[in-house]
């Protein structure tokens, strides 16, 4: 598929720097089971960065999310499909059961269709029910195209010196108030927001 071609190309030619790389490392080297959580516009070379690792990525039911099913398939990565919109419990599920076994996870937290920075409450509610980590996880590029799209989707061109950022792991409480978790819901879309924008002014300075 063109997709998965395109992203290696671009993946294979950008330069890429790691920032916060050592908290991956971290959970890898103390068997922690963790969710990658990034931003759906930012997803190009996170994707490339860790193919063929048998991720297991949440992918929506939607018709773009069947374009990155098959992507991701190409890639290395395992999917179970849904989302907030639909067939998400069935997917949350299975995403929990597979974190569970020590698989890694992937999630899309304001997908499928928005709005944009928004973290669904499903994001928390895996993590919790499964013990993982959150890993937050966004890159920018010096060169790039970003889409009109809701997600402003972005694209780094080939060649170009690109952030691949990773955010410190955050551990998710088993028990929460409804309050106590809205509260983290929060703060976590706050940090990962963050997060982007502390990428796209690295190549600023």
């Amino acid at each position: 598929m063109l997709g998965s071609v395109l992203i290696r190309l671009l993946g294979f030619s950008a330069r890429i720097t790691k920032q916060g790389f050592e908290h991956y490392e971290w959970l890898i080297k103390e068997k922690k089971t963790f969710l990658f959580c990034t931003w759906h516009g930012r997803i190009l070379i996170p994707i490339y960065l860790h193919k063929n690792q048998e991720i297991v990525a949440m992918v929506s039911q939607h018709r773009d999310g069947e374009i990155i099913a098959r992507i991701l398939k190409r890639l290395g990565y395992k999917t179970v499909r849904g989302s907030s919109t639909r067939g998400g419990q069935r997917a949350a599920i299975e995403m929990i059961r597979a974190l569970k076994n020590g698989a890694a996870g992937a999630i899309m937290p304001d997908g499928p269709t928005g709005p944009r920075h928004v973290l669904k409450p499903g994001t928390i509610t895996i993590a919790q029910k499964s013990g993982a980590y959150l890993l937050p996880l966004t890159f920018s590029a010096k060169k790039f195209i970003r889409f009109k799209s809701w997600d402003r989707f972005t694209i780094s061109l080939p060649f170009s010196k690109c952030l691949a950022f990773y955010g410190e792991p955050i551990a998710i409480p088993g028990k929460m108030t409804p309050v106590e978790f809205e509260n983290i819901r929060r703060r976590i879309e706050k940090k990962m927001i963050e997060q982007e924008e502390l990428a796209d002014v690295f190549f600023t300075q």
